[in-house]
């Protein structure tokens, strides 16, 4: 077994790249990760509707019409049609990410219907490169293999075949570079492609499914992700894939088509019989073009440079002349109407072929109706692997230079105004109360409009690794959470030092650390507070208006501008973190003095401690509940 676990050398795996061969090594990778079993998928009479609500009125919308067909294991099977055509609802339903009431129809897995259990025997790509920008190529998918693949394996093992990935997918000359994203340099479009590809093939799944893999790619970078696609599915794997407009090299890469056009299925079958099948309905390109063109002009409807059907034109003449285009040529509707019909008859005279057993044993058929989770990590070793990898991802938005900038700025300011301030006497300790004032103020304006973006900004990531199964709800909270707290600490340090020295603020350790302790609540509530606005709404506008009003509201009632706050008004101050805050820094540095200031009571600050530990876990234990309700799309 030890021998297994040896990595191949760099160049032998480059070589098994380019030569497209990847059965031998796969098995290999097969022994280590146990088997994975080949998946059938049957899907028969799919349909899927969504209503439109209007100002006055709902439009009930077709997206699927009664789509079916079948794809098996070493199949490369590519979803075709125009944009809005239901390729990528199609592959959500087939993928099991689309489980909604308003799906019709059955889709079954080895004869079973979908089960937890496929969750981490199932590979998704989604269109979008959904990556962090700030992790490298090799720690992406070292976090993935730690959390994806089985706890049977060891941590070096895991971190070992992520290294394998890297090589498969000719990655290794940016392993060491960041992802990168709209403000980051980083890796080229295809390499992200690739690494997104190889965030599913780390767990070598049974099914792999990818919307438009080769967009926005060159048409060599894009030959080259088809070819890898077909490498694993030559190894016994179930590919599924949209694709928009190929190329003809890329189109001839395919196993069988789909071609859907207005949601409606206009050909199921293989790839290279598709325009002999249009021939024989009359529908034959009058000029040298690419498949795949040929293909969407008819899903689309157009019949430039393609012959028109006898009988379409019979059925044209027979109707309103007024249908007909300028060119003669029939409308779009017309053309579509025809071309399901066509498809109709043909699947109607293939009916029982398409009733043919799945050739299965019972043991697959039983893997499927396994409804066990099976999650590639304990609780403590999912939380700790995510709270590296936040601290990881988030250290250069906390040091950047333009935030180290303003906070530094910010206390030189405060510093330079207040400069050595007298707290002895009564008019020193009035401007003193407002310094201790703008730093509750500040330590609370700036954390919530920093946690607000939390998790609307990493909503597709979190939809996308949830719907995975990747780790539990619980611990990426708390991952997520915590691993702010020592990033969140440095800065306000820094800010305290130079402020509390500049502004002659009482000049003891005692006082020292427990206005830091304060402030430090004090950001912890607040983030509390963005972090529940920002999980309870998922918008930002929504969410940066609502956190605007409330940080307003808690500022005014903060305790310095109104002292006599009306009665039927005045709870509004018990929840402001900015009151409790202000209090506790006024009792921190004038805890001995008589009269007291402000009307402030001398005591210990038990009940405002309490306060602001109570919305440190009600303001998060508030947002955790809007994740668990949040509906994962991906």
């Amino acid at each position: 077994m030890q021998g297994l676990l040896v990595s191949p050398s760099q160049q032998h795996i480059q070589s098994v790249f380019v030569n497209g061969a990847w059965t031998g090594y796969c098995s290999r990778i097969t022994l280590i990760l146990g088997f994975r079993f080949k998946c059938w998928i049957r899907f028969r009479e799919v349909s899927y509707k969504v209503v439109i609500k209007g100002m006055t009125s709902s439009e009930e919308r077709d997206i699927l019409n009664g789509i079916s067909g079948d794809v098996s294991p070493g199949e490369v099977v590519a979803l075709m049609g125009p944009s809005g055509s239901g390729k990528t609802t199609l592959l959500n339903i087939l993928g099991g990410r689309l489980t909604h009431s308003a799906v019709a129809g059955s889709v079954t897995y080895n004869d079973q219907p979908y089960s937890k259990f496929l969750k981490s025997r199932i590979g998704f790509v989604t269109q979008d490169d959904v990556l962090f920008p700030h992790l490298t190529v090799k720690e992406t998918l070292t976090y993935a293999a730690l959390l994806r693949l089985p706890m049977t394996l060891t941590k070096q093992q895991k971190e070992k075949r992520a290294l394998d990935v890297i090589y498969e997918l000719g990655l290794d000359r940016c392993q060491d570079t960041m992802i990168g994203g709209s403000f980051v340099r980083g890796v080229s479009g295809g390499e992200r492609k690739r690494v997104c590809i190889g965030n599913e093939i780390i767990i070598n799944p049974s099914l792999l499914f990818l919307d438009e893999p080769t967009s926005g790619l060159d048409s060599t970078t894009a030959l080259r992700t088809v070819q890898t696609l077909q490498d694993i599915a030559e190894a016994g794997k179930t590919v599924l894939t949209t694709i928009h407009q190929p190329s003809s090299r890329l189109f001839h890469k395919f196993d069988k088509l789909i071609v859907l056009g207005k949601g409606s299925l206009l050909y199921f079958g293989k790839a290279s019989e598709a325009t002999d099948y249009f021939s024989t309905i009359g529908c034959s390109p009058l000029i040298a073009m690419n498949p795949a063109e040929f293909l969407l002009d008819l899903a689309n409807g157009n019949l430039n440079d393609i012959s028109v059907p006898p009988e379409l034109e019979d059925r044209v003449q027979m109707e309103n002349s007024e249908t007909e285009t300028r060119n003669g040529k029939p409308p779009p509707e017309v053309v579509h109407e025809y071309l399901v019909e066509a498809y109709e008859l043909r699947l109607s005279e293939n009916e029982n072929k398409l009733m043919d057993p799945l050739p299965l044993d019972e043991e697959p058929k039983l893997k499927v109706l396994s409804s066990k989770r099976q999650w590639g990590a304990s609780w403590w070793q999912q939380y700790c692997i995510l709270f590296i990898r936040g601290i990881k991802e988030r250290r250069y938005d906390y040091f950047s230079s333009l935030r180290i900038t303003q906070v530094l700025s910010t206390a030189i300011i405060l510093g330079l105004l207040w400069w050595q301030s007298d707290s002895k006497t009564s008019r020193g300790r009035q401007d003193q109360a407002g310094l201790l004032f703008f730093i509750a103020v500040f330590w609370g304006f700036f954390p919530v409009f920093t946690a607000i973006f939390t998790f609307p900004q990493e909503r597709a990531m979190l939809s996308k690794e949830r719907a995975a199964d990747m780790y539990r709800l619980s611990a990426y909270f708390l991952a997520r959470t915590t691993s702010d707290l020592p990033l969140d600490l440095i800065l306000p340090v820094l800010f305290i030092l130079v402020v509390y020295f500049m502004a002659g603020l009482r000049l003891s350790a005692g006082p020292f650390f427990l206005s830091m302790l304060t402030v430090f609540l004090c950001i912890v509530a607040a983030q509390g507070l963005g972090l529940a606005i920002g999980a309870t709404l998922m918008d930002l506008k929504r969410a940066t208006t609502l956190a605007s009003v409330t940080v307003m509201t808690f500022m005014l009632a903060g305790g310095f501008f109104v002292e006599r706050v009306p009665v039927f008004i005045s709870w509004i101050r018990y929840l402001s973190f900015n009151y409790h805050t202000y209090k506790l820094l006024l009792k921190v540095q004038y805890q001995d003095m008589v009269p007291p200031l402000k009307g402030i009571q001398t005591d210990n600050g038990s009940r405002e401690v309490g306060a602001l530990v109570a919305m440190i876990f009600g303001y998060r234990l508030l947002a955790y509940l809007s994740l668990r309700r949040m509906k994962l799309h991906c």
